[in-house]
């Protein structure tokens, strides 16, 4: 009988320092907002909703961990590499901008806040538990390309752009670290290698931004005002005192929880595509109790399949990293050591890790795309492009004091800014890549009736305000646009499924009859 092994494996060094630095930055990018935007005390966001966040990661690592081992002892593999796993980013904002911050501005009651929070993730948490006996099934039927090329977008946008940027602001750090990458990982003749590439790139990395005087011995100094002892409590009664008052503030529940929905699958079909075949529906399951768990423990917001398994599978990333970095997330917030590990290693040296794994990400869906289905990939792009875009104009027309509706969309029109264009595309992009991928595939397939059916789809979402919306809501104005637009796409693939019927039966008459 096969022994189940946790093995650590050179590349695990590597996948670890990558993962374990992109959840702490969105660790300590969710006690920054909550403590310097919305105006939680710090207290509450360092002893009850970091640590709460830590423990929830860690335990869907720990189910990451063993599936994969469960598989290795199944397979007889030694190449099977784990999921990775860690918060759902965007919902970190969603939370923190649409729930906690109305809230607490409304009340000055941050108990109360938390607690409308935490029915949101335990909403969140029941779409991910209960789709997951649907996320088999649905991930058969939307084609490969579409869930891979969706996932690129998904890689490129907000996984590697913003570290691609933050890397040509220290240039005199990252263009070396970044050239380590291309030789050791993406290059066929790695150089120092002995030494695993994620250390030789920390190690690089941090040295140069030391002696480029890019780190200073007070910011480690003062990092260590936020040491302390701060273990999970549970916090169930809090959950229960919000539930009778979070109805009005659920709406962004739903979009947001179909949205990580989407992520799983496209990470679940990421790591097939990989070689490595999850269960859909445990995976999904276990994503869902995790971020249940956390909730109760008072963490709003839930955790998910983190982007990049093609990209940590490429270092050579085993079962190890995962869990690994599951611990490291769940020690940093109970010792309060976040801020201190970061006054040490620059993220000018760990970003161009993060674009190393978008670039493998994106390169996938090209290694798994017939030749024929390639516009596909770029079709899936657009929406989480528009969605880049309209993040970073509300943010600094946010940061100059203004905002689209105050100047107006027909003088950003006149300096060639499209943003109700930006608006309408960007809003709801993990479902509008999807979409428009199977609108496109099954136009390019000529499978018109799936097309019919996925543009109907569209419709309905539309008029709901899932996509193509700003918010929430039944569609009004201009809105309704889109469900029109959606239904006559859906009328139009109709036609064609008629009319290639009816050749088809033509095409049959016309044959020869055979004769014996």
């Amino acid at each position: 009988m096969n022994r189940i092994k946790l093995e650590w494996k050179r590349g695990d060094w590597a996948a670890y320092f990558g993962l374990m630095t992109n959840n702490l930055t969105n660790l300590l990018t969710m006690m920054g907002l909550l403590i310097f935007v919305v105006g939680i005390p710090k207290e509450i966001v360092y002893g009850r909703i970091a640590p709460a966040f830590g423990l929830a990661v860690l335990v869907a690592s720990i189910f990451y961990a063993w599936f994969a081992m469960q598989m290795a002892k199944q397979t007889g593999r030694t190449d099977v590499t784990a999921l990775p796993s860690g918060p759902s980013a965007p919902s970190i904002f969603t939370v923190t901008f649409l729930v906690l911050m109305p809230v607490y501005q409304q009340t000055r009651d941050a108990d109360f806040a938390i607690q409308i929070g935490l029915v949101w993730c335990f909403v969140e948490a029941l779409i991910l538990a209960g789709g997951s006996f649907l996320g088999e099934t649905i991930r058969k039927m939307i084609p490969r390309t579409v869930l891979l090329s969706c996932l690129s977008g998904l890689g490129l946008l907000l996984l590697a752009m913003n570290p691609m940027l933050q890397a040509f602001e220290a240039p005199t750090v990252s263009f070396i670290v970044l050239l380590l990458i291309f030789i050791n990982w993406f290059g066929k003749k790695p150089i120092f290698a002995r030494i695993p590439t994620g250390l030789l790139l920390l190690i690089a990395g941090t040295a140069l931004a030391w002696i480029s005087g890019l780190q200073s011995p007070e910011a480690i100094k003062a990092s260590m005002s936020s040491f302390g002892f701060n273990p999970p409590e549970v916090h169930v009664n809090s959950f229960l005192q919000g539930l009778p008052h979070a109805l009005p503030y659920l709406a962004s529940a739903v979009p947001l929880g179909l949205a990580n929905y989407i992520f799983d699958l496209e990470n679940i079909e990421s790591a097939h595509a990989a070689g490595d075949e999850y269960n859909t529906r445990k995976v999904m399951l276990a994503n869902g109790l995790s971020s249940m768990l956390g909730c109760l423990m008072g963490n709003p917001f839930p955790v998910t399949v983190y982007v990049g398994h093609a990209g940590w599978k490429a270092m050579g990333a085993s079962i190890g990293y995962t869990l690994a970095s599951g611990v490291t997330m769940f020690l940093v917030p109970l010792f309060g050591l976040g801020a201190f590990m970061l006054a040490i290693i620059p993220m000018t040296a760990i970003v161009p890790i993060l674009v190393f794994i978008g670039v493998v990400t994106a390169n996938q869906v090209v290694r798994e795309t017939p030749k024929i289905e390639v516009p596909v990939i770029f079709i899936c792009l657009f929406p989480w492009i528009a969605n880049w875009a309209l993040t970073i104009v509300n943010s600094v027309m946010g940061a100059a004091g203004t905002s689209a509706a105050k100047l107006g969309s027909d003088l950003l029109h006149s300096k060639g800014v499209y943003y109700d264009g930006l608006v309408h595309l960007g809003n709801g992009a993990p479902l509008a890549s999807m979409l428009w991928g199977c609108i496109a595939i099954f136009a390019i397939i000529n499978k018109p009736l799936r097309g019919a059916v996925a543009a109907a789809c569209g419709a309905l979402l539309s008029l709901f305000g899932v996509i193509h919306s700003p918010m929430v809501g039944i569609a009004e104005g201009t809105s309704l646009m889109f469900v029109l637009a959606y239904l006559m796409v859906s009328g139009v693939f109709v036609l064609k499924h008629f009319l290639d019927s009816r050749e088809a039966v033509t095409d049959t008459a016309q044959e020869p009859t055979k004769t014996t």
